[in-house]
């Protein structure tokens, strides 16, 4: 059986070193705090002003501010800052906090769309952390469609939804 970490390459073109080169520096250190802020509050605008009403309404039962606040955490737990998610929320567990949502392939090229807008315009990331970023994101995207898919293996085929607790590392 292929791992999630190999459906997320195969799907998203991105290998597992380019995926986790955001490791190679602390990008926290590099950009700071309000330029995650930034990154994400861009990014959650275009989300929330998207023109196609089923991806605006993937994310219709959640607060914008609450959306921004989760995402910049994440972003900076994981990119070398302080553990700001897991001190409000506990362990990122991305899959199954994914869960309550369609995680298609149709919908992480929509959210990998508003994201790449999202650091093109928000112009205190560098070219080089910008691609390590995207790679990243690209292939994690996908690593949630591997997941969502994997929960639904077993279940009906009207399934778009299950568990898991795995959180995208080199070996996952």
């Amino acid at each position: 059986m292929q791992s999630l970490q190999a459906k997320a390459s195969e799907w998203s073109g991105v290998n597992q070193d380019d995926a986790f080169a955001i490791d190679d520096d602390n990008l926290f250190q590099k950009l700071g705090l309000q330029t995650f802020i930034n990154l994400s509050t861009n990014f959650y605008t275009r989300v929330y002003d998207d023109e196609e009403e089923w991806f605006r309404s993937i994310f219709a039962s959640s607060k914008k501010e609450d959306a921004i606040q989760n995402q910049y955490e994440f972003f900076v737990q994981r990119m070398g800052g302080p553990p700001l998610y897991s001190q409000r929320k506990g362990h990122p567990a991305l899959i199954a906090r994914h869960r309550p949502f369609p995680v298609t392939h149709r919908a992480a090229e929509r959210w990998l769309h508003h994201m790449q807008q999202a650091l093109e315009s928000t112009p205190d990331i560098d070219a080089d952390s910008k691609l390590r970023m995207l790679n990243f994101f690209r292939h994690t995207a996908f690593f949630l469609v591997a997941g969502d898919e994997l929960k639904c293996q077993n279940q009906p085929p009207s399934c778009k939804h299950g568990s898991s607790n795995q959180l995208p590392s080199k070996t996952s």
